[in-house]
Parts: structure tokens; C-alpha cells; sequence
């Protein structure tokens, strides 16, 4: 077995803003109920890999009609990212995600965030329940994250799996990322370009 590499790197611009939850460790009174994930030592927001490797593989099995974690081993989705099944053959993932930082190509602050206040409405009387106001952290629009995607190609008909990761970027320009996506959150612009 050899390996090479295919290598999809690009930036993902928020359209609307983002939110991917991080820790409620240190809420505050008065804070955000709900925080964005941000570096521990830089506090900057960013995208971790496994958020974008995970929607990724949820889309692509939900337009192959799998309700649940496939673990056949032989279709594209488990060549991709595992079959989640060690006792099952070819169940090595040939899909690195890195986490996606902040691009250099943002011209305001990269640490700032915005806070978007929400509410449950009773359905059944229209009304605000009392106590249901939050606060959402969010990645304002208009954000761009520097993000890498590695095709790790273990076998030639692995080359093949280079056109089901641009329909898997392709689905999630159509989707969301992140939490939200029904409230208008997490819609994403992908630009990248494969070496």
C-alpha cells in the first residue's frame, strides 16, 4: 500500500452568522448563555475539524438515504470516513479535516463576536414564556476561516473519492454549518482549489 495526497485547501466565508457551541465554563452574570468555541489561549472563534468532518459525512448519508452511521466499509462515505467498525475491512478514514482558523483576509478584529438574542414563543398562545430570553454567541457575517482538507489516497480507486468530497462541500453551501441552521444561522460560502 502507498500513500499520496490530495489536498483541499481554500476559505469558508460566513453569509450569515455562525455559531458552533463551545464551553459555559466561566458564564458569567449578565454573559452569554451560549458561547461560540474559541482557542483556549488566543480566545479567537474557529472552526473545529471535527464540527466540519462531521456535518460533511451527515450530508453525504443523508442523500445516500442512510438514517444512521453507515459501517459497511466498502461505499465511499466509509472509504472517506471510516466505517466506525474496526472488525469491518477498509474501516481506515482517508479524510483529514484540520480545524479552520481565522483567515488573515478579515478586515475587522478576528476576536470579535456578536450576541443575537432569542426567544421561545408558547405555540399555543403566541405569547413570549417568561424566562425564555437567551443570548447566542455568534461569528458575525461576513467572517472567513483558512481551512485544509486532505485526501489521504491509499489505493488508485481512492482517486475517485476527490469528486465525492466536492459534492460533500458542495451539499454544505446548501445546508448549515454549525447550530441554528433552521433559525438562519451557519449558511456558508466555500471557495478552495485542489493540489
Amino acid at each position: 500500500m502507498s500513500l499520496s495526497t490530495i489536498k483541499f485547501s481554500g476559505t469558508i466565508e460566513c453569509k450569515t452568522g455562525l455559531h458552533i457551541g463551545g464551553s459555559k465554563d466561566n458564564l458569567k452574570i449578565g454573559g452569554i448563555d451560549t458561547p461560540v468555541i474559541k482557542h483556549p489561549i488566543t480566545d479567537i472563534p474557529y472552526i473545529p475539524g471535527s464540527s466540519l468532518k462531521g456535518k460533511l459525512r451527515s450530508l453525504l448519508e443523508i442523500k445516500a438515504g442512510k438514517p444512521n452511521i453507515c459501517t459497511c466499509g466498502v461505499c465511499d462515505i466509509c472509504k472517506l470516513f471510516g466505517s466506525g467498525d474496526v472488525n469491518t475491512k477498509n474501516s481506515i478514514t482517508r479524510l483529514l479535516v484540520r480545524d479552520a482558523k481565522i483567515s488573515t483576509k478579515n478586515t475587522t478584529d478576528a476576536s470579535v463576536t456578536e450576541e443575537k438574542y432569542e426567544n421561545r414563543i408558547d405555540r399555543k398562545t403566541g405569547i413570549t414564556t417568561k424566562g425564555s430570553l437567551r443570548q447566542i454567541e455568534r461569528v458575525p457575517e461576513g467572517t472567513i476561516f483558512d481551512f485544509e482538507i486532505v485526501l489521504r489516497v491509499l489505493t488508485e480507486e481512492d482517486n475517485k473519492l476527490k469528486e465525492t468530497v466536492k459534492e460533500a462541500l458542495n451539499l454544505l453551501m446548501n445546508d448549515y454549518l454549525g447550530g441554528g441552521g433552521s433559525r438562519g444561522y451557519g449558511q456558508v460560502l466555500i471557495q478552495y482549489k485542489i493540489e
